[in-house]
């Protein structure tokens, strides 16, 4: 069982921890029982949230209304909502994109 990765019924549930205003937008990594992400956005005004939010779209394969922030808005701790993808799929499109 992967702590960061909830299995709902119409897709999954994800729980991030960001750190903003990296180089560039990666992943990172498990920190504790939420996925690292480095965001090279802002912290400023909702930067960071819209930008992680859209790079999750991308990244997934699913349209940007897929995905919705469901609390952290103001903490680099966030849990992420994504409709129309499995476990299965999103485990193997992040693991592609995890840095050593």
């Amino acid at each position: 069982m992967i702590p960061w990765l909830t299995e709902q019924p119409d897709g999954v549930r994800l729980t991030l921890h960001l750190q903003p205003g990296a180089r560039k937008t990666a992943l990172a990594g498990e920190y504790g029982e939420a996925l690292k992400i480095r965001l090279a956005a802002p912290p400023v005004e909702g930067k960071a949230n819209a930008a992680l939010l859209l790079w999750l779209a991308q990244v997934l394969g699913v349209s940007k209304g897929a995905v919705t922030l469901l609390s952290g808005e103001r903490n680099r701790h966030k849990i992420v909502a994504v409709r129309g993808v499995d476990a299965v799929t999103v485990l193997a499109k992040l693991q592609g994109l995890m840095q050593p």
